[in-house]
């Protein structure tokens, strides 16, 4: 049984700093590409950062460029989400997905239906 767990939401300040972390279990984790999603009220989920099987290759969407990192430890069969100077238009439910991987350790899927395991999400919030 396939399990992704996130950790590490939470309410924070303007500018602040919050690292997501994604526990992943029962799958071939370096086989997987692996991704952070998330989900505002009333706004369709959408793909923010993923890297690769490999952890060579990372996307960051623009919204976060800058500003979030994405990392893999395959020995952890984890990810992480650096997230630094957050704004009041990040809060969220952000959850972590895994892609198999369809061309190798360097890939990176873009396709929400290629994913096809998911965490429960972890909730962020930014107020002053």
């Amino acid at each position: 049984q396939v399990q992704l767990v996130e950790s590490g939401g939470g309410l924070v300040q303007p500018g602040e700093s919050l690292r997501l972390s994604c526990a992943a279990a029962g799958l071939a984790f370096g086989s997987y590409a692996m991704a952070w999603f998330r989900q505002a009220p009333g706004k369709e989920r959408g793909l923010l950062a993923s890297i690769s099987p490999s952890g060579e290759n990372t996307y960051v969407a623009d919204a976060a460029k800058g500003r979030f990192n994405i990392t893999r430890d395959n020995r952890m069969n984890s990810i992480s989400l650096q997230m630094e100077r957050l704004r009041l238009e990040d809060p969220a439910i952000y959850s972590c997905a895994a892609a198999p991987s369809y061309s190798g350790s360097h890939y990176i899927s873009f396709i929400l239906s290629e994913y096809h395991y998911w965490g429960q999400g972890t909730q962020v919030t930014v107020s002053s």
